[in-house]
């Protein structure tokens, strides 16, 4: 693949070193003179020098045959207006934008820049895995699909503790598609019973959250966890 790559911070630097070293072919375009210059001396024609926002910079850096360009400058605006005109003037198939401010994560999608990146979005995500008493992850949202992927704790309390899953009145389209007990994960029977403490994987519809979270951590909802929205 040839990959553009705007902005060579340290996030930028270390993404094409590795895609080059897997051998994908790399451009990596840095506006700031002395930061240009320090990466040069490692990724040497890789790396170009310019403003990735500006057209003539994007074309000079052969945006006309790249298969993905990945914006991760430090600039938010930046980020979403070069992925918006790599997608929508030069069509190119795959783009990936980094979001340094979580606040404007609501700004990329109404512009309809996707899939994106936030550091901060991905810790909370381990802290919702890692903490016990949060009862529902939210793993993955494929919003275009209208799908998206949880994991939750069976509390004691849960209506499908002790139950087997064929027995349970799950949503239409809903599927548990894994069950992680001591330590050991498994994909699930009909005749599987549901136990306490059991860390169940489930893909379903958006919509269909409440009801799931019912069955497998009430706690959940009562707790307001499962208002909590990862975008993809």
């Amino acid at each position: 693949m040839y990959i553009i790559i705007a902005g060579a911070g340290k996030v930028g630097w270390n993404l094409a070193r590795e895609l080059m070293d897997e051998g994908h072919e790399v451009t990596v375009i840095e506006s700031n003179r002395d930061r240009y210059l320090t990466v040069e001396e490692e990724l040497e024609h890789a790396i170009q020098h310019g403003d990735a926002s500006e057209l003539w910079v994007l074309e000079r850096a052969g945006i006309v045959r790249a298969d993905m360009v990945i914006a991760v400058t430090g600039d938010d605006e930046d980020n979403m207006l070069i992925s918006q005109v790599a997608k929508e003037k030069y069509l190119v198939e795959h783009t990936i934008a980094r979001v340094n401010n979580p606040r404007n994560l609501e700004h990329f999608e109404l512009l309809g820049v996707r899939p994106v990146v936030s550091a901060t979005d991905l810790i909370l995500r381990l802290i919702e895995h890692e903490v016990p008493h949060h009862g529902l992850v939210h793993l993955l949202d494929l919003r275009q699909e209208q799908l998206e992927i949880i994991e939750l704790e069976v509390s004691e309390d849960a209506p499908s503790a002790g139950r087997q899953i064929g027995d349970l009145e799950l949503p239409d389209g809903c599927l548990v598609v894994s069950v992680l007990r001591d330590g050991t994960g498994f994909v699930p029977k009909a005749d599987t019973v549901i136990q306490p403490g059991d860390e169940v994987l489930a893909v379903l519809s958006p919509g269909d959250e409440p009801a799931v979270c019912e069955l497998f951590a009430p706690k959940a909802i009562a707790s307001g966890t499962a208002a909590i929205r990862r975008p993809a």
